[in-house]
């Protein structure tokens, strides 16, 4: 497969890859969206790589809609990189492909955050995982495009008084998702489900939750946490499901906190 585009920024030895979620790209990470990737760079001193997931920003589509298939890509990424060590930070859907690479790809990353994410992608045929379907493609198959989706979805994903900023920076990064793509994308991810998993995660791991998150509540992300040897879980208040663009200072803080902890970058 063609190797996922991917925005750098800083330099060093060490690497952090920013994996975004369903509605995303690369994007989200930078200075208009996040700033994470600059964030983390200035923080850490090592490079920070956004990816751009197959199908996604500047990379070509997705072949086989499949966490594998993104898996594939991201390890690719890595291997032009080579880097000392590696941390993966994953939102939502990035969240999914980072549990994946780990569970998959044993040996390859050295600390882990998810980021607004569940292990399981609700229970198979379950009333949750049916809804959310639902909402995502009965927009789509009325012929509303993304932009009419984000724009009725994304004021229920941020936490109560998002300002009307953020409401518009995330539905400008959902509005620019090809359909083809968020509809290969969402069939990749309902069946995705590693709970078994958690217990093997042998990295360093931070479960980052939104307060006001009905995606992935905290209450799922401190059961994923508890499940992980050592992992911790934090909750950021004032957030809901985009945590990282409604409350930015204090996501990168808190995650830049966390991999500094592990040893990533400041070194040789």
């Amino acid at each position: 497969m063609t190797m996922p585009a991917f925005v750098l920024q800083g330099q060093g030895a060490d690497a952090v890859l920013l994996l975004h979620g369903i509605g995303g790209g690369a994007a989200v990470w930078g200075d208009a969206g996040s700033g994470t990737a600059s964030a983390l760079a200035s923080a850490l001193g090592c490079r920070v790589v956004a990816v751009d997931l197959p199908g996604y920003g500047a990379s070509a589509p997705m072949g086989p809609p499949t966490l594998a298939a993104m898996v594939d890509g991201v390890v690719e990424v890595l291997a032009a990189l080579a880097p000392r060590r590696t941390a993966l930070v994953g939102h939502s859907m990035g969240g999914m492909v980072a549990q994946e690479l780990v569970a998959t790809r044993p040996g390859l990353v050295n600390a882990l955050v998810l980021a607004c994410t569940s292990p399981a992608f609700g229970r198979a045929e379950g009333d949750w995982q049916a809804r959310f379907v639902a909402e995502r493609l009965s927009p789509l198959d009325a012929g509303l495009g993304m932009a009419g989706m984000a724009r009725a979805l994304v004021p229920g994903m941020v936490a109560p008084g998002a300002q009307q900023a953020v409401l518009a920076a995330a539905i400008d990064v959902m509005s620019r998702v090809p359909e083809s793509t968020y509809r290969a994308a969402l069939k990749a991810i309902v069946a995705f489900d590693r709970r078994e998993a958690l217990p093997q995660i042998a990295v360093p791991t931070l479960c980052l939750a939104g307060a006001h998150d009905r995606t992935a509540p905290p209450e799922v992300m401190q059961r994923m946490a508890a499940r992980i040897p050592g992992a911790r879980c934090a909750v950021l208040q004032h957030a809901g499901h985009i945590a990282n663009l409604e409350q930015p200072a204090a996501f990168n803080a808190t995650v830049a906190a966390f991999l500094q902890e592990q040893g990533i970058g400041g070194g040789a």
